[in-house]
């Protein structure tokens, strides 16, 4: 199975996969003025960091295309639940500097966003 499917389509495997798990706090949450932290975690999301190296414009554009829905379905291996999981999530600002770029040989540095769960 592929690192990382999006919306059924298997995509290049990155680089970069770094995996995170966010709390998300009550508007309630905060430290009073005893100093003490009082928190109401609301829900936990998942944040994933993807990174590609070198990829060719054809693969860049692929990448790019795969993550650019408002929301999509990832499959992926989730290191809390300890197996393949399909959760939706939405991208964050992508870049994509240029490596070189000549009549022959094209080729971006990396192609780089985090992906969150919605």
């Amino acid at each position: 199975m592929a690192m990382l499917i999006v919306d059924g389509v298997e995509i290049r495997e990155p680089s970069e996969f770094t995996w995170g798990l966010n709390d998300v706090d009550a508007s309630d949450s905060g430290r009073t003025q005893d100093g003490k932290m009082h928190r109401n975690r609301v829900t936990q999301k998942r944040k994933i960091n993807l990174s590609w190296s070198m990829p060719t414009p054809d693969e860049t554009s692929a990448i790019l295309s795969a993550f650019n829905p408002q929301y999509f379905d990832v499959t992926y291996f989730d290191p809390l639940d300890n197996a393949t999981m399909t959760r939706t999530f939405y991208a964050s600002d992508k870049s994509a500097p240029v490596h070189v770029w000549q009549a022959n040989k094209k080729y971006y540095t990396s192609v780089s966003f985090n992906i969150i769960e919605r």
